[in-house]
């Protein structure tokens, strides 16, 4: 089954220095982006992450230091990789908890703005888990018939996660083809940033999860105690995270002048 799109999504696939997504580096980056008639195009990058790669992970990948040590960096990389996905949904595997933010960072980091608001972000790995509880080489068996060689090659990842949703459509006829609604499905529990340390409590109010402020408004905790503010951006905290929360006192800093 086609993808029923009405803007372009870029499936995508990350090879990194490790699993922290605050601290970790991209390593090799490959988009596959899909268009409304049905065009693709398919970039990859290999990319010098600036740090040792560990030997656990280049066990995983195989992407050593020698192989990245003439790639552009990221930094280098970042407005050509922003261009590209900028006008589109994004989909991957396990990509809501781990591409995603680990690319906002880097995006963040090379001081290019990076932002999910106003398209969707598609799970294959939550709606499969959610249907069939796997992992990405039996999704790709199960529902295409055919053995991911290659696996843990960005590329080859990024294809297999784009015929697994494909086929996922084919298969379950309750889920709709639609990216919107393909992202509430894939989507877990919903956070402000992409971390998981400001949330929304019931009324969609923004609150902390972490903490000795767990579960409070942040506009309260900033408003009472103004150095938690501080505290956070001087910390280990992701990028992302601290600018969801300037942009939140900010916002109620305007609402107080207006």
């Amino acid at each position: 089954m086609n993808l029923n799109l009405t803007r372009p999504i870029c499936f995508f696939d990350l090879e990194t220095t490790g699993i922290n997504v605050a601290k970790d580096r991209i390593v090799e980056i490959s988009v596959l982006k899909v268009f409304p008639d049905g065009k693709e195009e398919k970039h990859t990058w290999l990319v010098n992450p600036t740090i040792p790669i560990p030997a656990e992970t280049t066990a995983v990948h195989g992407i050593k230091d020698e192989d990245v040590a003439d790639k552009p960096t990221f930094k280098e990389l970042a407005t050509e990789i922003n261009n590209l996905i900028k006008d589109s949904d994004l989909a991957g595997f396990n990509s809501n908890r781990f591409d995603i933010p680990l690319l906002a960072e880097e995006m963040l980091r090379a001081e290019v703005d990076f932002d999910m608001k106003n398209r969707n972000a598609i799970d294959v790995q939550t709606i499969f888990h959610k249907m069939e509880q796997r992992t990405l080489s039996a999704a790709y068996k199960f529902y295409c018939d055919q053995t991911l060689e290659d696996a843990h090659s960005a590329e080859a990842d990024t294809i297999a996660t784009y015929e697994v949703l494909k086929s996922q459509l084919d298969r379950y006829e309750d889920l709709e083809n639609n990216m919107k609604s393909l992202a509430e499905f894939s989507a877990r529990k919903k956070f402000a940033d992409f971390a998981g340390f400001i949330a929304f409590n019931k009324e969609g109010e923004e609150i902390f999860s972490f903490g000795k402020h767990k579960g409070k408004k942040v506009e309260e905790v900033l408003e009472n105690e103004p150095g938690y503010f501080g505290w956070i951006q001087n910390a280990d905290f992701p990028l992302y995270t601290k600018k969801v929360l300037t942009a939140i006192k900010l916002r109620k800093l305007n609402t107080k002048l207006f």
